[in-house]
């Protein structure tokens, strides 16, 4: 496969799953520029480069290179893709890669204490979460509810919302997102 074929196919990669250039680039700790050049072929990634951006569109160097390519339905730790935002407090793990081409995205998010998932502004979709440890504030539009260890939350998407830990212990939520939007 010449260059020019890798930045085609990593872009038609890119928007299969749904992706940005910019949100790319930022799952793979690299430039907006950066996606854009190697999509236009001005520049080729290195080997570790391309392995880093495949992980994140939920394939790897031996299945972009093959012509056949089979379904996989089961997904190992090894599969997920992990990124933790120190502002923010929180690690959001995608658990099934490739997510993004789906009708649904499910992610773990950690959200320490005092930290917070990103405020979403308010878009076509629902979401639903399943606080598997520790507990959390959801605020959705103006309202506010505590949801603990155990319970759950289902919202549509049409107001503004966010998830904060205002607790002393670490909270970990399985969220559901559908469209994908993590």
């Amino acid at each position: 496969m010449i260059d020019q074929q890798i930045g085609e196919k990593i872009k038609a990669l890119r928007l299969e799953n749904g992706l940005t250039q910019e949100e790319l680039a930022d799952r793979c700790e690299l430039t907006k520029g950066f996606i854009s050049q190697i999509e236009r072929q001005l520049t080729s990634p290195s080997i570790a480069t391309l392995t880093d951006i495949l992980e994140v569109l939920g394939t790897t160097l031996g299945d972009f290179f093959s012509e056949n390519v089979e379904d996989v339905f089961v997904f190992t730790p090894q599969d997920f893709y992990e990124k933790t935002d120190e502002n923010a407090k929180h690690t959001i793990r995608w658990i099934v890669p490739n997510a993004q081409k789906y009708e649904m995205e499910p992610i773990i998010v950690e959200i320490e204490p005092g930290g917070k998932s990103f405020e979403d502004a308010p878009h076509n979709g629902e979401e639903f979460g399943y606080v598997l440890e520790g507990e959390v504030s959801l605020k959705v539009g103006n309202r506010k509810y505590r949801v603990n260890a155990g319970e759950t939350f289902y919202y549509r998407t049409n107001k503004t919302h966010v998830i904060e830990n205002t607790s002393k212990q670490l909270a970990k939520i399985l969220w559901v997102s559908t469209p994908p939007m993590f």
